[in-house]
């Protein structure tokens, strides 16, 4: 059997000559240039659920990718001590903890409405997606390291020259992006063409021995990432619901059945079960709710017992302080933590005897119901909303209307000094000076992109001494 981790998992895109610090292995460094990082730094300012103007309380991609590093550490630790492989062979927390970091640090701004926006406009350019667009900051755009003896400004860039096994954890779709999608109306998943090069390199310096028959390219790293972003987000983004006063638990129990009959449809699809009915998306709520109920919650009603009328009683305890959202956080909080650990204690492997290393991790089916459930119907309920979708109309007219401007006639003379050098070293080539246009609003916050477009076409008097 194959180890889990071997000497070319650490090697790097570009070679680095030490002298390194043998207290700090190849990893850690990784985890440091990802924290240190200005694609990184500037999650602060992109939207998760809520627009952060909202409220200093509401998660933003920074905090979002914080924890869901910190889930997918756990999970890790959790692993390392049930399996017997990986009990002597351990999975590495740090390389999940950055994967983690990295997951969103593609998404441009105003999230899944500025990829479809960017998307749209590139689709006979090599297209656009939030992951492809985390490789190629990793391994392109970031100016941490450049390529010796390259001296053309477009392909010179080494990004953050990542090791090998951390950007195999990022690479969440082994599928490449056609460069002609004109016909197509959604953002397919995946990575650019033109990336091709290092995915090969990737896979070759991760898994020598895989090929395509084998199976699809998926490290545990990366699948340890996945699930712990769906845990994230099926937890987090309710409570930021629960907050935002959007949601309660008695609204969700009193869903109306065209709400529930959607949700059921889309979950069961995502589980593969066909029959998935709306009485079950209401079972999962029941369930969930009644299974937060604490002792502090029975010593409420002055019995330590657990008839199922008391059980009843004690339910609505909780339902009534997880309702009252603005006075009760502890309450709050502590439902989402115990939703989060009892997930990432139950987290289970498929455990791949030939490649170690490509095992994956799922949930028990009836916690895959729970959180695609709290998923899709978050999705349902509140980002589908007229309030939120309102926002997201803005974001998407914001991030298309800069595109048009700066790919239009003379609109490269509207870009910052570096990103202009790089378009009319691009010049001649419309595909290559598009993708240029794209990086450099995928790199935008909100705000900033918000500030740029009134800069464009605000009818209030704008400074000319501020750069691009």
């Amino acid at each position: 059997m194959s180890r889990l981790y071997t000497a070319d998992d650490e090697a790097r895109y570009v070679t680095e000559d030490g002298p390194f610090t043998p207290a700090r292995d190849q990893y850690r460094r990784d985890f440091a240039r990802v924290i240190h990082s200005p694609s990184f730094r500037r999650l602060q300012g992109k939207t998760q659920l809520f627009p952060g103007y909202e409220s200093d309380f509401f998660r933003n991609r920074l905090t979002h990718s914080l924890e869901v590093g910190q889930i997918a550490e756990s999970i890790a630790h959790c692993i390392n001590f049930k399996h017997p492989y990986f009990r002597e062979n351990n999975i590495n927390p740090r390389i999940c903890f950055t994967a983690a970091l990295l997951h969103d640090i593609g998404h441009p701004p105003f999230g899944h409405n500025g990829e479809e926006a960017l998307d749209e406009r590139m689709r006979s350019s090599g297209g656009f997606e939030g992951n492809a667009q985390t490789l190629r900051i990793v391994t392109q755009i970031e100016k941490k390291r450049h390529k010796p003896g390259v001296e053309s400004l477009l392909l010179r860039r080494a990004g953050l020259n990542l090791t090998y096994r951390t950007l195999a954890a990022v690479l969440k779709y082994d599928s490449v992006i056609a460069e002609d999608r004109s016909s197509e109306t959604e953002v397919a998943k995946g990575y650019y063409i033109e990336d091709q090069p290092i995915v090969v390199d990737i896979k070759k310096q991760v898994a020598p021995a895989w090929t395509v028959n084998d199976g699809p390219f998926k490290t545990i790293e990366c699948s340890i990432m996945d699930l712990s972003d769906d845990i994230a987000y099926s937890t987090y983004d309710l409570e930021d619901s629960f907050k935002a006063g959007f949601l309660t638990p008695a609204k969700m129990l009193a869903s109306d059945s065209a709400l529930l009959d959607r949700v059921a449809e889309r979950v069961g699809k995502r589980i593969g079960e066909p029959a998935f009915a709306a009485t079950d998306v209401l079972g999962i709520f029941s369930d969930m709710f009644h299974d937060q109920v604490t002792t502090e919650t029975y010593d409420r009603i002055g019995t330590t017992g657990a008839t199922d009328a008391e059980k009843i009683v004690a339910s609505m305890i909780l339902l009534e302080q997880l309702d009252n959202a603005a006075s009760e956080s502890e309450v709050r909080t502590a439902f989402t933590s115990n939703l989060v650990g009892n997930l990432v204690e139950n987290v289970e492997v498929n455990f791949n005897s030939q490649f170690p290393q490509l095992s994956s991790v799922c949930l028990p089916i009836h916690l895959q119901r729970q959180v695609e459930t709290l998923k899709i119907y978050t999705y349902e309920a509140v980002i589908a909303s007229n309030r939120v979708k309102l926002a997201e109309f803005r974001g998407k007219e914001v991030v298309g209307g800069i595109f048009d401007a700066l790919s239009g006639e003379k609109g490269s003379l509207l870009l910052p000094h570096d990103i202009a050098r790089l378009f009319h070293a691009a010049e001649g080539d419309e595909r290559k000076e598009r993708r240029v246009i794209a990086d450099f609003i995928a790199g935008m916050t909100d705000r900033y992109a918000l500030e740029f477009f009134g800069r464009l076409h605000s009818d209030s008097p704008q400074t000319i001494f501020k750069d691009a």
